[in-house]
């Protein structure tokens, strides 16, 4: 039996697949390793959004406050996540879309959506060496939630139509994208009707 890393074996798929969960979940490590096993490309929200406050000069926390004032900058940065679904849902093609809301903007496009989460204590040791701090943390992420509950009557904590559930405190890194390896590798498209069905939100 071969004694090669799972984290370097490839993935043949042609998939699109979201990943979503709160900070410290884990999702970047493994949107990482799958984009590599995979051979494909992914985008995260949350870079796009640090990528917001660095033009406008401005910390994480500073742009969290803002988007609280004024629906313009989440409406902006949804609807920029929207289209890369749109395009890349039609394209036949391995893609990787990772963000809080990744599963519902990609709707019916997405083959697999994934959500990762893991106990506080546990995500906060993980941004430790982050420029976010533990109280940015907190507050970004009533502050999201507040703000998808009132632009889309999103309830962020209901992962009934994910896919995929892992709580990524009991596995390591390798078993955490073992697991979603087999999840993809084992994937039926036939079997994907009649399940559930989310509509494409309308940022």
């Amino acid at each position: 039996m071969g004694t090669q890393d799972s984290s370097t074996e490839g993935i043949d798929t042609t998939l699109f697949i979201t990943v979503s969960g709160p900070p410290g979940c884990g999702a970047t490590t493994l949107c990482e390793r799958l984009a590599d096993a995979m051979g494909c490309p992914y985008v995260s929200g949350g870079d796009i959004f640090r990528e917001l406050a660095e033009d406008r000069d401005m910390s994480l926390n500073q742009l969290t406050a803002k988007a609280d004032e004024s629906d313009e900058i989440d409406r902006a940065l949804d609807q920029r996540l929207q289209q890369i679904a749109e395009k890349w849902g039609m394209a036949n093609k391995p893609f990787i879309l990772e963000s809080r809301l990744a599963g519902w903007l990609a709707g019916d496009r997405a083959d697999l959506r994934i959500w990762l989460d893991a106990p506080e204590d546990v995500r906060l040791e993980r941004i430790d060496d982050r420029v976010e701090t533990e109280a940015e943390m907190r507050v970004r992420e009533v502050s999201e939630a507040g703000r998808y509950q009132s632009y889309y009557e999103i309830d962020i904590d209901d992962q009934t139509f994910y896919d995929l559930y892992i709580n990524t405190a009991r596995w390591s890194k390798r078993g955490v994208f073992t697991l979603v390896k087999a999840a993809i590798e084992e994937y039926d498209p036939e079997l994907d009707e009649g399940a559930f069905s989310t509509p494409t939100l309308d940022p």
